[in-house]
């Protein structure tokens, strides 16, 4: 009822939400030309580019589904959320894409690089808090283990990205041997 109050007051000519209770029907019609649209199923997210002649559509999958865990350790569960939030800024982020994050927050965003190390590096420099116990998400497979490598010296214990280079092997082999855990996505977000 306060959030339905709340929004009365201010000027908002649509709203949208999953449901609204009767009590919050009853104070925002009140609001003069204010529509509410109930939408319960999640929208699909799909990026929509135009060129000549028509469109480019790219659905974007549901994160979670295809996670494999591909290190020797499986990531905690705090890891685990720090992914999903990690995954969820990457996916809209620049490419080539590095994102720095803790169960809370993005702690460091690179992009916009032809490297995925300046990536890091870049993410690294721009984090604001430490970056120890810290995840990292690439929006590409690590072609080398290198970035990781960058992001390891500077205390990520755990690193997710789409997989599918050709030096997959070394990249996990150098997650063993750090004692990191490593999710492979089979999804790349790249977003030039």
């Amino acid at each position: 009822m306060d959030l339905a109050r709340e929004i009365a007051s201010t000027f908002i000519e649509v709203l949208v939400a999953p449901s609204f209770s009767d009590k919050a029907r009853e104070v925002l019609k009140t609001k003069e030309n204010l529509r509410l649209l109930q939408l319960s199923d999640p929208v699909v997210d799909a990026a929509v580019r135009t060129i000549d002649g028509g469109a480019l559509v790219q659905i974007t999958p549901a994160m979670r589904e295809e996670w494999k865990v591909v290190s020797d350790r499986d990531p905690t569960a705090d890891e685990e959320a720090a992914m999903m939030l990690a995954m969820k800024v990457c996916k809209h982020v620049k490419s080539n894409a590095i994102i720095f994050a803790d169960n809370s927050r993005v702690l460091g965003i690179g992009a916009g690089q032809m490297s995925r190390v300046d990536s890091a590096k870049i993410a690294i420099s721009k984090a604001q808090f430490p970056l120890a116990g810290s995840v990292v998400a690439s929006d590409a497979f690590l072609p080398f283990p290198d970035t990781l490598e960058v992001a390891a010296d500077a205390g990520a214990t755990a690193l997710i990205q789409p997989g599918g280079s050709i030096r997959d092997n070394e990249v996990i082999a150098e997650a063993n041997r750090r004692k990191m855990a490593m999710i492979f996505t089979g999804i790349r977000y790249f977003r030039h």
